[in-house]
């Protein structure tokens, strides 16, 4: 039985602070918060960074990292006596094959990604100087919160994170609780293979990314910010507090809190992420209520990715329609993220919806013969190269099956063994999958052993896989078990060949 006046969102950094899941770490944590051990326990033993202690070195195994040569950094680290655990991404696409030592710091002589050269003009401009003056934050408390909304609506900001949900509508209904407190939780925990966006915008804009998040919880009426980053990410942690610390004249009358997550891919999605600062396992919570009616500690909450936040400063200076008018299929600019056989891997701010064609154009060019791509990260599939001409955003990509998620753009050269591929993305999705949901825990499983065993021969290994996939894609409560078929299902769909007597 829970102790009175236990404290359960204390388990999960105590953890952190003791080293995780030890011997006695949580009967210490325990008695601290008061609550019982099998809680701490079952809490800790979620997260890929508390549930294992020890000295190694993780060493990425997303598909960016894996054509670039995964399993060889291993045997190499392994050779140097390095005990060597591969994960299922580190958000480190650009700079692969990718590692991090003991100490959850990059351990690789790889050049870090590109972006585009400083322009004003452009709403993040990740090239640019990381201004400080917060004049986008006076000019919206010179507003007030309704004529500021009215502004996000007019610019037609969607979510950034993948959902692509119109951010006025979600402002509108925190605006609205009756509920005095309110909370913005802002959304950094980047864990998308091809995906690293974010990463940058901390590292290279955090005044931008703060001045956003207080323009957003002003309007909504929230005085608190929670910052959830993602654990491996201390480099923006950094990078956020330096900032913090600058800022705080600014952001007088707001609290902002930093939370370190703990590694676990699920906690992106929005209430996993709640879970997760509550004190338990980041598995989601069925919807309705939705996170704008109850959402952290059970009050209004508004939850934004990194990105959508950024846009904000940009909007209240330059103004909605301006910010619209940047986009070419869809409102304004896009964070695309180029890594795979591409020259020069990055994070380009584009118009939305421009081709495979022009964004690799800005990465510097193909490298080999492209073969296919994942337009929007693992949960997108793939595409093969006779759609690079089609609009990276969320309408022209729903057309062919797939998304536009969090554009995570990873191109595959003819060189690659597509169903190896797939199985390196379906890995993925299994590892990371919470278990929460039978469709999802057993699916990933069956469908990633299934594809293994067509690839070794088995002809008819696959022959309930579409079956299953729906499923999945019928029974999952989140975004996780309804797409992660899709590695497998875009592969049937646009390369029949492969299917075609068990070869791959």
């Amino acid at each position: 039985m829970r102790k009175k006046g236990a404290r359960p969102e204390e388990i999960l950094p105590s953890l952190a602070e003791k080293g995780g899941v030890l011997g006695g770490s949580v009967r210490e944590v325990s008695r601290e918060t008061g609550v019982p051990e099998a809680e701490v326990w079952g809490a800790g033993t979620f997260y890929g960074l508390l549930a294992e202690p020890g000295e190694r070195v993780r060493v990425c195994g997303g598909l960016s990292c894996h054509l670039a040569g995964t399993d060889r950094l291993c045997d190499d680290l392994r050779a140097e006596g390095h005990t060597v655990e591969q994960v299922s991404c580190l958000g480190r696409c650009d700079q692969a094959p990718a590692a991090l030592d003991p100490s959850l710091e990059l351990l690789s002589g790889v050049e870090p990604g590109r972006v585009l050269p400083a322009d004003r003009e452009l709403p993040i401009d990740l090239g640019g100087p990381d201004y400080g003056g917060y004049t986008a934050l006076e000019r919206a408390r010179d507003l007030g919160p309704a004529a500021v909304i009215d502004l996000v609506e007019a610019a037609g900001l969607q979510g950034r994170g993948g959902a692509a949900f119109p951010a006025h509508l979600k402002w509108r209904a925190v605006r609205a609780a009756r509920d005095a407190t309110r909370y913005l939780v802002v959304n950094a925990d980047e864990g998308e293979p091809g995906t690293f966006k974010d990463r940058e915008v901390m590292l290279r804009r955090p005044h931008r990314l703060l001045e956003g998040a207080a323009i957003a919880a002003e309007a909504v009426g929230a005085r608190e910010i929670v910052l959830y980053l993602r654990g491996e990410f201390l480099d923006c942690a950094r990078s956020l507090e330096r900032a913090l610390e600058e800022a705080l004249p600014a952001l007088a009358g707001l609290t902002l809190h930093l939370h370190l997550g703990h590694g676990a891919y699920i906690c992106g999605e929005e209430t996993a992420l709640l879970e997760s600062l509550e004190g338990r396992r980041g598995e989601p919570r069925l919807k309705p209520p939705f996170p704008t009616e109850a959402g952290l500690r059970g009050r209004p909450t508004l939850i934004h990715n990194v990105e959508t936040l950024a846009c904000l400063p940009f909007v209240l200076t330059e103004g909605g329609e301006a910010f619209r008018a940047l986009g070419r299929t869809e409102p304004g600019t896009k964070l695309y993220c180029a890594s795979g056989a591409v020259k020069r891997p990055g994070v380009y701010e584009l118009p939305l919806g421009v081709t495979l064609d022009e964004l690799v154009e800005a990465a510097g060019g193909y490298r080999g013969t492209p073969r296919a791509f994942s337009p929007g990260g693992a949960s997108s599939g793939f595409l093969p190269m006779r759609e690079r001409g089609r609009p990276l955003d969320v309408k022209h990509l729903a057309e062919v099956g797939s998304m536009l998620g969090s554009a995570g753009v990873v191109v595959l050269p003819d060189t690659v063994d597509l169903l190896e591929a797939a199985r390196v993305q379906l890995a993925f999705f299994a590892a990371e999958s919470c278990g929460q949901c039978a469709p999802c825990r057993i699916g990933t499983r069956f469908l990633l052993q299934a594809a293994t065993r067509f690839a070794g021969g088995e002809a008819a290994a696959l022959a309930h896989a579409g079956d299953v996939a729906w499923e999945m894609a019928e029974g999952s409560i989140c975004g996780l078990g309804m797409s992660a078929a899709s590695p497998l299902t875009s592969l049937q769909r646009h390369f029949p060949e492969l299917f075609e007597g068990g070869e791959g």
